[in-house]
């Protein structure tokens, strides 16, 4: 083989920049050579240096064959080296590393030594069992680190693990497993509304008018319920003698009994009326949710409501819908213990037409509403309730005219009474209860139908196949279309 002349340039191996120049006068040598020899050349040795190992806080004796003459550690915080006799040297430990330990003889020969100090584990272990008594906690090290390992059985433990393993090193590795996280319990909540409204209402009153009675156009009235007459017009004989009087009036409200004398010219509308209203609203939600998640019912509706925007000038009208009805909303925790948190507010409301006010020609009921809210604690299945949301109210509007009807007896004509009376109760019974899987047959049914389904044999009659129509047997042969 011809001699070969080459320079290596650069080598980069292992994040290190090799510079190689050389130049090789020979027989035999050849570039795959070289690089294979460069290659092992920068492969890392395997240490020889001896090791020595010292508990922190502890001391171990080193023995030399020679005496020695001199002491050297690379970190002092780590460990620190205290000659004791010529041929003995006594190493403290300080805190967890690794540091290096360089004795020197009196010919000037020097030892090293890889000093590696660790935390003392019987210490950090018996201090975890002591605190943990029943957690499958070990402890080891590496490197100065300590290192956590085994199964907790709540995260809470895992924390405390750490703290106290952190006041031996500053380094913890945590390799605790946690048990999986239980499935999210599911929660029932049967709910029942019982809303009572009863109102009594008495009303009465009398209207007096005259159309000409003694030649007088008149009527008494304590506008309560209504005016008498609107809309007089009155024609008289000029000059006014005689009984040239004609009228024309035109009743505004008759009330609800109303009578008139065309003889005498005289009439009366009177306003006698007794009304006594119910109503009972029984409501039994179910409501599902998770533990710790928030659920709603609502069994009601909603109304329009106009609001008027803009300014002066041009005015517009927007809907926006309001919500009525019986309302739920709960909040279920389940505790340690295995009791349920309920956080619920309940909620009732309905229209009031009797507060209703009237925006830009619509006409707008108000909301009469009740609601509670409370946070308690109940085991599985107890229930608890909320009463006492009673509503008791008298209203009386007394009218009368002056003097006329303080007369005895004939003054009841000119009085009238409007007298309203309405009590109000609600009971909300709620029950939390854990949710269960069912077997096959304990499924609810649903609800019967009042009314059957079209039965399609009953309704279009028996049909057979389409491709294949039947006919007697002794009708013959079918005949050609």
């Amino acid at each position: 083989m011809l001699p070969v002349a080459f320079k290596l340039s650069a080598l980069l191996r292992q994040g290190k920049v090799w510079i190689l120049s050389a130049v090789f006068l020979g027989v035999g040598l050849t570039t795959s050579n070289l690089v294979l020899e460069a290659y092992q050349a920068q492969r890392p040795q395997v240490s020889d240096v001896p090791q020595l190992t010292v508990i922190a806080s502890k001391s171990i004796i080193v023995n030399t064959a020679e005496p020695i003459e001199r002491v050297a550690v690379t970190n002092t915080e780590v460990a620190d080296a205290l000659v004791i006799s010529p041929q003995q040297v006594m190493i403290n430990g300080k805190a967890p590393g690794v540091v290096s330990l360089i004795l020197w003889d009196r010919t000037g020969k020097s030892t090293s030594y890889d000093l590696v100090v660790e935390i003392d584990l019987s210490l950090v272990q018996r201090q975890l069992e002591e605190q943990f008594p029943t957690e499958n906690i070990n402890v080891s090290s590496a490197k100065g680190a300590l290192i956590l390992s085994g199964s907790a059985s709540d995260p809470r433990v895992v924390e405390k693990a750490i703290e106290v393993a952190g006041s031996f090193s500053q380094k913890v590795i945590n390799l605790l497993q946690l048990p999986p996280p239980p499935d999210t319990e599911q929660i029932l909540l049967q709910v029942k509304f019982a809303d009572v409204d009863r109102i009594a209402l008495q009303q009465l009153g009398v209207n007096l008018f005259s159309t000409g009675a003694l030649n007088t156009l008149g009527s008494t009235s304590t506008q309560q319920f209504g005016q008498g007459l609107t809309n007089q017009t009155l024609n008289t004989v000029s000059p006014a003698q005689g009984p040239g009087f004609t009228s024309s009036q035109t009743l505004n409200d008759v009330l609800n009994v109303f009578f008139f004398r065309f003889d005498l010219n005289f009439g009366a509308m009177i306003k006698a009326l007794q009304q006594k209203s119910l109503l009972q609203i029984l409501a039994e939600p179910n409501l599902l949710a998770s533990n710790g998640k928030e659920a709603s019912f609502l069994a009601g509706g909603e109304f329009p409501f106009p609001v008027v925007q803009g300014g002066t000038g041009i005015q517009t009208v927007t809907i926006q819908f309001k919500e009525f009805g019986v309302r739920l909303t709960f909040t279920p925790t389940v505790t340690s213990s295995g009791k349920i948190r309920l956080k619920v507010r309940p909620e009732v409301s309905a229209l009031d037409f009797t507060n209703a006010v009237t925006i830009a020609g619509f006409f707008v009921p108000a909301l009469s509403t009740r609601r509670a809210e409370t946070e308690i604690e109940l085991a599985d299945g107890q229930s608890f309730a909320i009463a006492g949301l009673i509503d008791n109210r008298v209203t009386e509007i007394y009218s009368k005219i002056p003097a006329i009807g303080d007369i005895p007896i004939l003054g009841y004509l000119f009085r009238s009474r409007n007298l309203q009376k309405s009590k109000t109760e609600l009971l909300v019974l709620v029950t939390p209860k854990f949710v269960r899987p069912l077997n096959p047959d304990q499924v609810p049914q649903l609800p019967e139908n009042p009314k059957p389904f079209l039965d399609p044999d009953k309704f279009d009659g028996k049909s057979g196949p389409v491709d294949a129509p039947s006919r007697p047997a002794d009708s013959g042969p079918a005949s050609p279309r």
